[in-house]
């Protein structure tokens, strides 16, 4: 068992642990997904936030021991990687790995539960919703600050930004989901544009995201908004054919 906290969570290792051990038993349910698990469990005044992976297969048990760090560990390493760039996510506390003889078994990532008005999704799907023109003019430029310091986040979607109104009356972005990154020197157009183009099928979101995107980079916003508008289709044509593949060829499930 390997286990890593942040050094102002060290005096809960023993609390940690036992929710670590009664993970299967105790805590709330908060996301049962097919692959992960993530639930709630109360740390004396704090709700901490425990995300259970998927036990790896075979291969990539062996490939997570020797070759690769698993999700747990990235997801501590890039949030904290995060905090010292100044970009919001949950506040880290730790990671845990159980090894057998085959390599890796469970891996748990904790941070803290973040309360949040909403989440991106919100924007897309909920037509009409509250500010959401200022909201998404304020996650460009929340997105541009990313692009500048040269994070690559490989899952900048919907669900992955918590959204929260601060008391200046303006908003906070928190990313989640966190153990598929890249850090660059620097991010060339194109891979700006790619990193965007998950968010929404909604052309006049695109059409606002370009302008405001526009007005920070000084790119020209037609070229902004032909590029991510193209990268967008592309990028739902293959997400639907792929889901249309699933459902004729795995049917069972």
């Amino acid at each position: 068992m390997i286990v890593v906290f942040n050094e102002s969570y060290q005096n809960f290792e023993n609390k940690l642990l036992d929710c670590i051990v009664d993970f299967d038993s105790k805590g709330d349910d908060f996301i049962i997904g097919t692959r992960n698990r993530i639930k709630l469990f109360s740390l004396d005044e704090l709700t901490i936030n425990i995300k259970s992976f998927k036990i790896p297969s075979f291969i990539n048990k062996i490939i997570y021991e020797y070759f690769r760090k698993s999700k747990a560990k990235r997801s501590f390493e890039f949030a904290n990687k995060l905090i010292t760039l100044g970009i919001g996510t949950p506040d880290p506390i730790g990671f845990i790995e159980f090894y057998s003889f085959f390599g890796l078994q469970k891996s748990f990532y904790i941070s803290q539960q973040l309360k949040c008005d909403l989440t991106f999704r919100e924007l897309v799907e909920i037509p009409n919703y509250p500010d959401n023109l200022n909201i998404l003019k304020q996650f460009t430029q929340f997105s541009f600050d990313l692009h500048e310091k040269g994070i690559e986040f490989l899952d900048h979607s919907p669900g992955n930004t918590l959204i929260k109104k601060n008391d200046e009356g303006k908003y906070d972005f928190f990313l989640v989901d966190l153990n598929r990154m890249n850090f660059h020197q620097s991010m060339p157009f194109e891979m700006r544009m790619k990193n965007l183009c998950r968010l929404t099928p909604h052309k006049e979101m695109l059409e606002v995201i370009a302008n405001e995107y526009a007005k920070l980079s000084g790119i020209s916003e037609k070229k902004i908004f032909e590029t991510l508008l193209k990268l967008t289709i592309n990028f739902q044509e293959k997400f639907y054919r792929k889901k249309r593949l699933k459902r004729k060829f795995m049917f069972w499930k």
